[in-house]
């Protein structure tokens, strides 16, 4: 089985024997011999204790399968509160109240991680390294090359961005020409009207949620659009920081804080300017803010299902020539490849 679709089973596993046991616990059928029989161990079995042992089998890194089962134990717990009945719990309300005990700790356990993460990171840009190696090392030490390091550093990515943009500049990163792209159509001036609409917003939102709704309504909707608020934020600001670089055998898009994408240059099979639209599409990968892409990158192998890269950049003549120039110097034993194809946006 491919290794990603075997990552996902535990929580297809988990989406399923919720569904199958909710709808046993909720019937009143010969199923569940008319109400019954509806023992709260058939799904704490599944539930804390196959669901776990699935996590283990199916994550190689052993620190993941644990915080992943830690989680859909907590997500268990609180899902097998709604299902089964009230009458039927008998060791379940000790579960309920222990989830709180769980997520306590795990939260002191992720706020003693970040705080580590940060020193580290906030070393590393007083040194004036590479931004790129400063956020991604600590956590990657910590927690290796696997999906919950690939999200911690987005989330360390925002925050620094975010909070101490200051100390970075486009010098700080690797690469022997740099590009920029927040000046195009405008695209940081756009997220900065996002930013003040946003921060318009929130006090009249969360005081009209706290009188039309719930008090708790209100404070969770206010909590996701101030954490959304910081996200613009640190868009804003690394846009004009995080330029898209040229080395001596590669091509990297850092485009706002999203996690950079390498091309090597042997992989560009041409570059070109774009003029239209462009719909989004498995196939195509688009890296601009406002209006239209203008350039247009065919590559020689999909990354995944990527076979074209649309970007938006501030001088589009500029980048086709220092990319074409860096080709010609560092790949002239290109591979012939067939580029006939028509692309979309060409003229």
């Amino acid at each position: 089985m491919d290794t990603t679709h075997k990552q996902k089973l535990p929580l297809f596993f988990l989406i399923y024997i919720s569904a199958f046991w909710g709808f046993y616990y909720q019937g009143n059928n010969s199923l569940n011999e008319f109400g019954t029989a509806n023992f709260e161990w058939l799904y704490l079995t599944d539930g804390l204790l196959a669901l776990p042992i699935l996590c283990f089998i199916c994550l190689k890194d052993k620190k993941e399968a644990a915080l992943k089962a830690a989680l859909m134990c907590c997500l268990v717990i609180l899902i097998g509160s709604y299902i089964i009945p009230q009458e039927s719990k008998i060791i379940w309300p000790y579960f309920e109240a222990g989830r709180y005990l769980i997520l306590m700790a795990f939260l002191l356990f992720e706020l003693a991680t970040i705080t580590t993460v940060y020193l580290a990171i906030k070393s590393s840009l007083n040194q004036e390294v590479n931004p790129e190696l400063a956020i991604s090392q600590p956590i990657k030490r910590m927690w290796g090359d696997t999906l919950v390091a690939r999200l911690l550093t987005f989330e360390a990515r925002m925050w620094v961005y975010a909070l101490f943009s200051s100390g970075i500049t486009i010098s700080h990163f690797h690469g022997e020409k740099q590009f920029s792209y927040h000046k195009k159509d405008g695209a940081q001036s756009t997220l900065k009207g996002f930013i003040i609409l946003i921060a318009l917003e929130l006090p009249f939102v969360h005081v009209l949620l706290h009188f039309i709704w719930t008090p708790f309504a209100a404070c969770i909707v206010t909590a996701l659009t101030a954490f959304g608020l910081i996200f613009f934020i640190a868009e804003y600001k690394a846009v004009s920081r995080r330029p898209i670089s040229l080395t001596r055998d590669s091509l990297v898009i850092r485009y706002g804080i999203y996690e950079p994408r390498k091309i090597p240059l042997s992989n560009i099979c041409s570059i070109a300017k774009c003029y239209c639209f462009i719909p989004r599409s498995r196939f195509v990968k688009r890296y601009n803010y406002s209006g239209t892409p203008n350039i247009v990158i065919q590559l020689v192998q999909p990354q995944g299902d990527v076979k074209r890269i649309y970007l938006g950049v501030d001088s589009p003549e500029l980048f086709m020539k220092a990319v074409n120039e860096s080709k010609q110097l560092y790949n002239q034993a290109l591979q012939p490849t067939n580029c006939s194809q028509a692309l979309p946006g060409f003229r």
